[in-house]
């Protein structure tokens, strides 16, 4: 899937031979467009994957998981290392997939992976802790990587799993509003889409709390405090609180 070509994207893109990375899916045409693309290993016979593995990457719709498990559960090696990146698929349902005495680590990744720039959780089973640091270091690789206690999982979901849609909306939404001014689409997509970077950037590497950042832009009688104004008459902020909300609860409901 998306997250899967993500995650391989971004491991090649960072350093990471084609050689030491193999993949299984049923879609052949898939399969030959990954080939081309970076030139790695790929087969339909998901139990040759399982076999093989080292570090065995789970990348399913969680409806698939126990199916794919039934699957590859007997030709898994006692000290590969399993990591799913199913949503609401809990620990100790994978131990139930699995094996209980398998190395089990859930990982919460999303799509900016591609260019490098995910955020990811995660956190293990007791069998996986002397692996989390290493699978933390794999997915560091892709942007950044904290281990998290698995009872916020499904936060994780609605505040960095999920959130790049909202974050794809918002561009959108400002690409819309500088066309609505006169402005080319493309070059619209491309300064709406730097000032979300740059903003992102500037929490992570200053430190400061948003609230200031913001007020820091917000001159007195300027244009960006009628802007900010406006927003909050419109329920900007309660409406991603909300979006987050709805998307917490459906990751509690496919357990």
């Amino acid at each position: 899937g998306n997250m899967a070509g993500a995650i391989i994207g971004g491991l090649i893109n960072s350093g990471t031979a084609s050689s030491d990375i193999m993949v299984s899916d049923k879609n052949e045409d898939l399969l030959n467009c990954l080939s081309q693309k970076y030139s790695i290993f790929v087969t339909a016979d998901n139990t040759k994957i399982a076999s093989g593995a080292d570090t065995l990457l789970i990348c399913v719709k969680p409806n698939i998981v126990p199916i794919i498990a039934e699957e590859i559960k007997s030709f898994i090696k006692q000290d590969t290392v399993i990591v799913s990146i199913a949503a609401g698929k809990t620990l100790e349902q994978l131990e139930e997939y699995f094996g209980k005495d398998k190395k089990i680590i859930r990982v919460m990744p999303n799509t900016p992976a591609l260019v490098s720039e995910a955020m990811t959780a995660a956190c293990s089973n007791d069998n996986g802790i002397d692996e989390l640091d290493g699978v933390c270091e794999i997915f560091s690789k892709l942007g950044r990587c904290e281990k998290v206690s698995e009872k916020l999982f499904d936060t994780v979901t609605a505040v960095s799993g999920s959130s790049p849609a909202y974050v794809f909306m918002l561009i959108e939404a400002m690409a819309d509003g500088a066309v609505q001014g006169g402005m080319t689409r493309d070059l619209a997509y491309e300064f709406a889409a730097q000032a979300v970077l740059g903003s992102a950037k500037m929490v992570l590497e200053t430190g400061v709390h948003p609230g200031k950042l913001k007020d820091n832009v917000c001159s007195p009688g300027g244009t960006t405090i009628d802007a900010v104004a406006s927003l909050e008459k419109s329920g900007f902020r309660n409406s991603i609180i909300k979006a987050m909300k709805a998307c917490r609860e459906k990751s509690e409901k496919m357990r």
